[in-house]
């Protein structure tokens, strides 16, 4: 059994996924601590959820730790942690989860961004050190460092020539070179952000990081048929109205799309609701989980308040930690 895991993780990103050949690819993270309370993540997000206020689901106020999240569901290992491009929100506790799963491989862009700290911020400088040896140290480093472009291919994650236990349906859309340099040369690194297209039994998820208006124009020139229509659409910029073109969602057309947590005055409510594209917040649904085996694919929740008024007959589910609320089908 395959699943998508969409974590709840405060203003950040994290997504993890459970391939078929067992092994484990954590997207970006965010809100990670190996010092935080291990009450079972199941537990703590039922009973939080039955407070949640009319209106406003209010998750925003219950992020997951996620190694908590993966350690209570038996996760002990990573085969590959992908940062889609160096932002704090998706580095946010980098350093504790690699020091409690150890991730065997590591998807980095090639980048050359610098920050600053300034004391009390909300993110923690160290992270940012841990993260700057890894890229500084190149290709040779422990984990093995990848920096892949579009259109590349490798046996574990997407090319099935090549003798082994298969691969795990990840396609590379973004960047390219030529994006890269341009993000270098400007220090918008955005528009280096990896794009991602997960293809499994189930479906398509694409997962677009903080990719921007440059990044899109060549996702639509040279993939659109990959993109087209897709299941499940991991907003870019976690949903917030970025002053950016949204023609790319006519394209895409999401069935449904999942955004991150974000004040609701920031979010790009409009692009969606104009072209009647369902969406689902984080701050609405807790943690969202996918059983990405099943056609169609099958969504589940956190936020049990959330799940009995989106679906009268929903139920909870060991297997995936949350409440069923329907398939994902047009």
């Amino acid at each position: 059994m395959t699943k998508f895991h969409f974590l709840n993780v405060c203003e950040g990103d994290c997504s993890i996924i459970e391939h078929a050949s067992s092994r484990i690819t954590v997207v970006d993270v965010c809100n990670a601590s190996a010092e935080a309370d291990a009450t079972s993540s199941r537990t703590a997000k039922t009973s939080q959820s039955t407070a949640s206020a009319l209106g406003n689901f209010n998750q925003k106020k219950y992020p997951e730790n996620p190694i908590n999240y993966m350690l209570d569901r038996g996760i002990d290992s990573i085969h590959r942690f992908i940062l889609t491009h160096p932002d704090m929100d998706h580095m946010d506790g980098i350093r504790a989860l690699f020091a409690v799963f150890a991730p065997t491989n590591f998807w980095d862009s090639d980048n050359n961004c610098e920050k600053e700290f300034e004391e009390g911020g909300r993110y923690k400088e160290e992270d940012w050190k841990f993260y700057k040896k890894l890229r500084d140290e190149g290709s040779g480093s422990d984990p093995k460092r990848l920096c892949l472009f579009s259109g590349g291919k490798g046996h574990y994650y997407n090319d099935p020539k090549k003798e082994g236990s298969g691969h795990d349906g990840l396609h590379i859309l973004a960047p390219t070179k030529r994006l890269l340099a341009d993000a270098n040369a400007s220090g918008e690194h955005n528009d280096a952000s990896y794009v991602l297209l997960y293809r499994s039994k189930g479906g398509r998820i694409l997962l677009a990081g903080d990719s921007h208006d440059s990044s899109w124009e060549h996702v639509l020139k040279k993939h659109a048929d990959d993109i087209k229509d897709v299941d499940i659409l991991i907003a870019p910029h976690h949903g917030r109205d970025s002053e950016r073109d949204y023609a790319f969602l006519d394209v895409v057309n999401p069935t449904i799309t999942f955004f991150g947590n974000a004040r609701s005055e920031h979010l790009a409510y409009d692009a969606w609701n104009s072209r009647d594209l369902p969406f689902i917040t984080n701050n609405q649904a807790g943690s969202m989980i996918v059983d990405t085996s099943t056609k169609p694919m099958s969504l589940y929740v956190t936020n049990r308040v959330f799940a009995e008024r989106f679906y009268s007959e929903t139920f909870f589910s060991d297997e995936f930690g949350g409440y069923y609320i329907g398939d994902i089908a047009r």
